[in-house]
């Protein structure tokens, strides 16, 4: 018995796998064709070159790999157990006394294990490649800007240079307001030497100038040096922070450990971390959504699917995928909008379609 399970497992297993990895690679191939085609209409722009341009594109590559995956799941799982009802083997299956939970989880189990190596790719290579990518992209709009991964935001300003530790980005009645975090300025002499130098806990443009705050300044002169501290200074900065938001990666670009330090530092100054907190959930449920998207899906390879084409089952996934992906950002704004906290407003959307599953196996199987 032993024995005629794991065939089963592989069978259903090794259908499924093959129709999820073809189903992934057209789905991020036909993307990364498409952004490489749009990256290079802005070749010749600020010194923007080809190599850039297949730059771009290739270093995110693995954060295409990861938003793909889900959709990739759903579509491949249909296509695969479709193809097994279309054979009769899943009937087959079925006589033999399995029932439809137990192939729709040997079907989930090729996605489990998949999602594990998903989930690191999503925080590791995806956002290594998203702060290249961003770099790249400043570099062509903004030639006083650059980023680095490990020092953060680095602007010339006059005769200042501005490190920022961190960018973030917050919502103000509906505006984002870029603030920027840890913040160094280096005032330099004409022959290059350093003469200022002030620290502020964060920066923040309210819209018609820059304020400091929690500042503290060293002048050097010829006596030594001389450091005063204020809890707030106007910064007579021509930084646009138009220009600056550009820089700000989108929190869905983040790995978790930098969405919960962007959390923790909004929450440690009285401030609301919206976006962070909400991105942050959603990652850390993205394998219980993946996972229960594919249960319901299966219900349509045992049933709508069995006497159905290749294009029908593409057609239902791509349907599932794309109405999931609309259910889970309306009922997280809608919860968001009511106050309702960041944890729960993401498990909402994974909850009903568990639910919808076990309403579905609970009857049938």
């Amino acid at each position: 018995m032993g024995l005629t399970i794991k065939r089963v497992d592989r069978l259903v297993g090794l259908t499924v796998l093959g129709s999820l990895l073809t189903t992934w690679l057209v789905l991020t191939g036909f993307d990364v064709v498409t952004q490489l085609l749009r990256q290079l209409g802005f070749v010749g722009r600020n010194g923007f070159t080809t190599l850039d341009a297949i730059s771009y594109v290739l270093v995110t590559v693995p954060r295409r790999l990861y938003e793909y995956f889900i959709f990739a799941a759903v579509i491949g799982g249909l296509m695969g157990l479709g193809s097994l009802a279309g054979n009769g083997e899943l009937t087959a299956l079925r006589a033999a006394g399995m029932s439809r939970l137990r192939i729709a989880a040997s079907a989930a189990g090729v996605v489990a294990v998949l999602i594990v190596g998903v989930t690191v790719l999503g925080e590791t290579a995806a956002p290594w490649g998203d702060q290249k990518a961003q770099a790249i992209q400043l570099r062509m709009k903004a030639n006083h800007l650059g980023l680095s991964g490990s020092t953060g935001l680095w602007a010339r300003d006059g005769n200042r240079v501005v490190n920022a530790k961190a960018t973030l980005l917050r919502q103000v009645q509906g505006h984002n307001v870029v603030q920027l975090a840890d913040v160094r300025v280096f005032t330099l002499t004409a022959d290059g030497q350093i003469d200022r130098f002030d620290w502020a806990q964060s920066a923040e443009n309210d819209g018609r100038e820059w304020i400091l705050k929690d500042v503290r300044t060293t002048t050097l002169d010829a006596s030594g040096t001389h450091t005063t501290h204020h809890a707030s200074e106007r910064w007579d900065s021509h930084l646009n922070p138009r220009v600056l938001e550009q820089s700000v990666i989108q929190p869905q670009y983040l790995p978790m450990r930098d969405l919960y330090r962007n959390m923790r530092y909004l929450e440690r100054n009285g401030q609301n971390p919206g976006v962070y907190a909400v991105t942050f959930w959603g990652r850390v449920l993205y394998p219980l959504n993946a996972l229960v998207l594919v249960l319901c899906a299966m219900p349509f390879a045992f049933g709508a699917l069995r006497s159905g084409g290749l294009g029908k089952r593409i057609f239902v996934g791509i349907l599932l995928a794309i109405g999931w992906f609309f259910l889970q950002k309306a009922l997280v704004n809608f919860a968001t909008i009511y106050g309702v906290p960041p944890l729960p407003a993401n498990l909402l959307p994974a909850g009903v379609l568990a639910l919808g599953a076990w309403l579905y196996f609970r009857k049938r199987s």
